[in-house]
């Protein structure tokens, strides 16, 4: 009790912080989004998420080599394709935009980057939906042979990860099962297990183009009133074979990421997205907030509630001031 106990003796100097600090941001912990765009030749700004880019096919190796130099572990491709329609066709084209880009990177780096690629339909279908869509109503299992196609597609051109992201139910067993089918036993999955509709994905949407031409995804995506449910699509897709479970957004559903890691122990990753970037890049540019800061104690809220890997758009500055100590 005090005055014996004075808990601020351990916070006296930044080398005792430091000894004490139990929660420690690494470069290991980053996984970097990257958005391809085949229509487009030159990189392009995202308007809502400033120092973020549409690239060309032309500059992913560039990217893919700068993201090696700072020591980032891993990316995560989205693809804008050229052509678009009902069942989303160019989302399992072995010419598709994320399989060529796969396959760039691996040719420029080989292991020396984890290479993650999104398995959904939203950014390759007319209408904007994560499935295949009749009478109004996305079905969920047709989408399920096409989410397997296109993982297989990815899994052919060398992607290390798989991460669906369209909450089709079952949709982890039916990849599973056709990539052993097809020889890639290896090929990890990373399941979006827990992702909830969020107006978080604002920005998103824009830098994807994949804003769904009528109605919202709350039917497949989460309410983000609950809690448990998560805990049960976690389970589930555990049991169909995910070798690693997300949770998405990560800072409005922090408690979602402590009980997903608490609960079931496995590699479990947040997606710090769209919308949360977006909103530290405009606090920071009207001089409300120090963004490094700021930054750094997302990311770091992120890691202490349990996530092992963080998908954030930060990661390429978090990683340059964590080579300098900042």
């Amino acid at each position: 009790m005090f005055p014996a106990r004075r808990m601020r003796r351990l916070r006296r100097t930044a080398k005792i912080r430091s000894m004490v600090r139990e929660t420690v941001l690494t470069k290991n912990d980053l996984i970097y989004p990257i958005f391809v765009d085949e229509t487009i030749e030159e990189r392009v700004e995202i308007a809502s998420m400033p120092a973020q880019y549409r690239l060309p096919l032309s500059e992913v190796r560039d990217e893919a080599l700068e993201v090696v130099s700072l020591g980032i572990p891993a990316v995560i491709l989205f693809g804008i394709p050229e052509h678009k329609d009902e069942v989303g066709s160019s989302a399992y084209s072995s010419e598709g935009v994320v399989q060529r880009a796969v396959r760039e990177i691996k040719d420029e780096v080989g292991d020396d980057l984890v290479v993650i690629t999104d398995v959904c339909l939203c950014e390759y279908t007319s209408h904007g939906h994560c499935g295949v869509v009749k009478e109004g109503e996305v079905l969920n299992d047709p989408t399920l042979e096409l989410l397997a196609k296109e993982a297989v597609s990815h899994a052919e051109a060398g992607a290390d990860i798989v991460a669906p992201s369209d909450m089709m139910d079952g949709r982890v067993a039916k990849i599973r099962e056709a990539l052993d089918d097809s020889g890639y036993e290896s090929v990890a999955i990373m399941s979006y297990a827990a992702k909830y509709a969020s107006a978080f994905y604002g920005p998103f949407r824009e830098a994807a183009k994949s804003a769904p031409a009528f109605g919202d995804r709350r039917s497949y995506q989460m309410d983000p009133a609950n809690a448990n449910e998560a805990l049960r699509e976690v389970y589930l897709d555990i049991q169909e074979g995910a070798d690693m479970v997300m949770v998405k957004p990560a800072l409005a559903y922090l408690d979602i990421v402590a009980k997903v890691k608490e609960r079931f122990r496995m590699p479990t990753a947040a997606y710090n997205v769209s919308g949360e970037y977006a909103m530290v890049k405009a606090a920071s540019q009207a001089g409300y907030v120090d963004e490094k800061s700021l930054v750094l104690e997302v990311l770091t809220s992120i890691k202490r509630a349990g996530a092992d890997m963080i998908l954030t758009y930060h990661a390429k500055e978090v990683a340059t001031w964590l080579e300098r100590g900042e």
